[in-house]
């Protein structure tokens, strides 16, 4: 079963600040067959579902502008042209640093997506920023003529969010893309607009596992030296590869001496609060938050300008020095076989 658009709703929406002002449609916007596969394909393969978020309110839910919006939407869908203009005039109230650009904004009801492998009817919010610059060459008597125009680039989707009707309670399912994401003036979409974090799962919670001994490793004296940080990282992901966690298991597998175990345990109390998330005690593990976080985890070591030593495991078999002679450090390393 393929996902379908059933309808779709378009304003623009400029910068308030600028006072661009919004314009908007008085219906729905009726589109042909074959432009709806090139808008399905548009708004829906940007996306990625492995890393998911939900609404939130720090004081009650249902003040979430835009779940609020979206749920009048799943319960009534003759009032969602209505509801589209009410997004639209919330991310205009919210367009409020100088760099946002005017854009097109659509509301998108979708039929049978898949998420969680279950079919669920979704709302698509969307924002193109970005226009490019397209050829148009076309003959003309016995010649050809070339012109220029200013579209939108229906590969590369600016800034865009599916909300799926499941797990309403919770703040529902949300998927996100925003590839204008640079600076402060582009956090509004997922911050101020949609008002969303980390929906609570096992990919979640074990790319937060694996960011929070990046940073407690990071945080080390330099007595632990860089083999020794690279060796934490490096049994911080063999022991995320496991199926499940336990909070306990993993520091005294990870970190081994009783002092280092407690100095984790209380990091991760600060660094949970200080980002107000949370990481359970015990969770499933999802090996493509590994895959994705994993590059890059301290695990190597740069000499200068002129090497790179890779660790991933075997760090009994390296040894660090100093040349008296040369006055320089060295690394030596011990090996069965040469590839």
């Amino acid at each position: 079963m393929d996902t379908i658009i059933e309808s779709i709703c378009l304003h623009k929406v400029g910068n308030k600040i600028a006072d661009e002002g919004i314009k908007l449609s008085k219906k729905h916007l009726i589109v042909q067959d074959d432009i709806k596969n090139i808008l399905l394909k548009y708004f829906i393969s940007s996306f990625r579902f492995d890393e998911l978020y939900t609404f939130y309110h720090d004081c009650d839910l249902s003040l979430n502008e835009v779940y609020y919006y979206c749920s009048k939407i799943f319960a009534t869908k003759e009032c969602m042209h209505e509801q589209s203009i009410n997004l639209a005039k919330h991310l205009y109230n919210n367009s409020t640093h100088p760099k946002i650009k005017m854009g097109e904004f659509y509301v998108v009801y979708f039929k049978d997506c898949v998420i969680d492998e279950q079919f669920v009817d979704a709302i698509g919010i969307f924002k193109s920023e970005n226009k490019d610059t397209f050829l148009k060459i076309y003959p003309k008597d016995d010649d050809f003529e070339i012109e220029s125009e200013k579209g939108i680039n229906v590969n590369r989707l600016d800034k865009g969010c599916l909300i799926f009707n499941t797990e309403k309670e919770n703040g529902y399912i949300v998927a996100v893309v925003d590839n204008t994401n640079k600076g402060t003036e582009a956090q509004y979409w997922i911050n101020d607009f949609l008002h969303i974090r980390q929906r609570k799962d096992n990919f979640n919670q074990t790319q937060n596992m694996l960011s929070l001994c990046k940073s407690f490793v990071s945080q080390l004296s330099s007595k632990n030296g860089k083999i020794g940080k690279a060796t934490y990282m490096n049994r911080s992901i063999e022991a995320l590869k496991e199926e499940s966690v336990n909070i306990n298991t993993f520091a005294e597998q990870v970190f081994e001496t009783p002092e280092l175990v407690s100095e984790f345990k209380q990091y991760k109390e600060t660094y949970q609060r200080e980002r107000d998330i949370e990481i359970d005690d015990t969770f499933q593990t999802a090996s493509t938050a590994i895959k994705r976080r994993a590059t890059g985890t301290m695990t190597t070591i740069k000499l200068d300008k002129n090497f790179d030593i890779n660790i991933h495991g075997g760090e009994q078999y390296i040894v660090r020095g100093y040349d008296e002679e040369r006055k320089m450090y060295y690394y030596q390393l011990f090996f069965k076989e040469e590839k």
